[in-house]
């Protein structure tokens, strides 16, 4: 069966950073988009991040853009996000996630992936 497993989340001070990792089984890993997902108490789950299977493009949330990079190793079968100049509104749980790359549909949006990881907390403190 498919699993996505999710590490390297924890407490980080303001300007810290985080690189998280989502370890991907049971699945062609070269076949699918990886995204990266984060919902924070109280509100929608929301994007952050995707690749493309073969790394060459990626896309961020606005909020995120300058600040997070993700990249992939096929070989690996493991995708990252490097989350650098973390403020305290990125705090969340952060979700890993896996879309057929011939599926129809958006990266951006989280109905639209296949699979999902269990979540790692990511908490910046002021």
């Amino acid at each position: 069966q498919v699993q996505l497993v999710e590490s390297g989340g924890g407490l980080v001070q303001a300007g810290g950073s985080l690189r998280l990792s989502c370890a991907a089984s049971g699945l062609t890993f070269r076949n699918y988009t990886m995204g990266w997902f984060r919902q924070a108490p109280g509100k929608e789950r929301e994007f952050v991040a995707a690749i493309r299977w073969s790394g060459s493009m990626t896309y961020f949330a606005g909020s995120v853009k300058g600040r997070f990079t993700m990249s992939r190793d096929n070989a690996e079968n493991t995708v990252y996000l490097q989350m650098n100049s973390l403020k305290p509104e990125d705090t969340a749980v952060y979700y890993c996630a896996a879309r057929n790359k011939y599926s129809r549909g958006s990266d951006e949006l989280a109905s639209d992936y296949n699979y999902w990881g269990q979540g790692t907390q990511v908490t910046v403190s002021s």
